[in-house]
């Protein structure tokens, strides 16, 4: 007489083990990836059905104390350094040269009122713009051409990177400060015009009056009058 073993199946371990890889699974992927990574770039390594965004925040829980963290910028997650070891790395970096005020406040009107045109920048900022400006914004990483605006002459529209998110600790530009943060900084008076208003910027998807930019496009828009802003 022979007696068939039967090896009891135990849903609750099962589960747990494929959790475990997951969470591996996702550990190897952002680690090596040269950008950062959607959930949906992500889900087809975890097979059908898997809960991309739980398994995600349980890898940022379990490194939320460690040397790197688990971070999201703009829809998209990747580790980055601690934001208290940050040190260790800019000692090697080279000091760079601080912006100029217009180009600061060229920065800060890309950040608020993206996506916007060179043109809408300089009617913003009430002074024409050279085009250095724009150059030096687009070298340090913070800025981007987006696409160009479905209006007459087809302008360039900037908007901001996830270099710019990650400089300032940002998951998207909706988290940039409002109206009474920035007041309670300092950075505005608190007797504002009645009605003013800090804009909403928007994502980084193109909006219906963005068109992409095509391959090779330098961004060239049609000539402005110089003039050192």
């Amino acid at each position: 007489m022979s007696l068939d073993v039967v090896v009891p199946f135990n849903r609750e371990e099962d589960s747990a083990e494929i959790r475990t890889r997951q969470i591996r699974v996702l550990e190897a992927l952002l680690f090596a990836a040269s950008e950062p990574l959607a959930e949906r770039d992500l889900a087809p390594h975890l097979g059908e059905g898997a809960p991309v965004t739980e398994l995600l925040a349980a890898v940022r829980e379990q490194y939320r104390e460690a040397g790197v963290n688990l971070v999201l910028r703009d829809g998209k997650w990747a580790f980055r350094t601690a934001e208290d070891l940050g040190y260790l790395l800019r000692r090697d970096h080279v000091d760079q040269r601080p912006l100029s005020r217009a180009a600061l406040e060229t920065m800060a009107i890309i950040a608020y009122h993206q996506p916007v045109t060179r043109a809408e920048i300089e009617e913003i900022r009430g002074v024409g713009m050279s085009r250095g400006v724009l150059d030096v914004l687009l070298e340090t990483g913070w800025v981007r051409m987006r696409g160009r605006k479905r209006t007459v002459g087809r302008p360039v529209t900037y908007g901001t990177t996830e270099a710019f998110l990650d400089q300032f600790g940002l998951e998207a530009v909706a988290d940039l400060p409002g109206l009474e943060d920035l007041k309670a900084a300092g950075l505005l008076q608190s007797n504002l015009p009645r009605g003013f208003e800090v804009p909403s910027p928007a994502s980084a998807a193109l909006t219906e009056d963005e068109d992409p930019l095509d391959p090779g496009d330098t961004g060239e828009d049609a000539p402005h009058e110089p003039n050192a802003g």
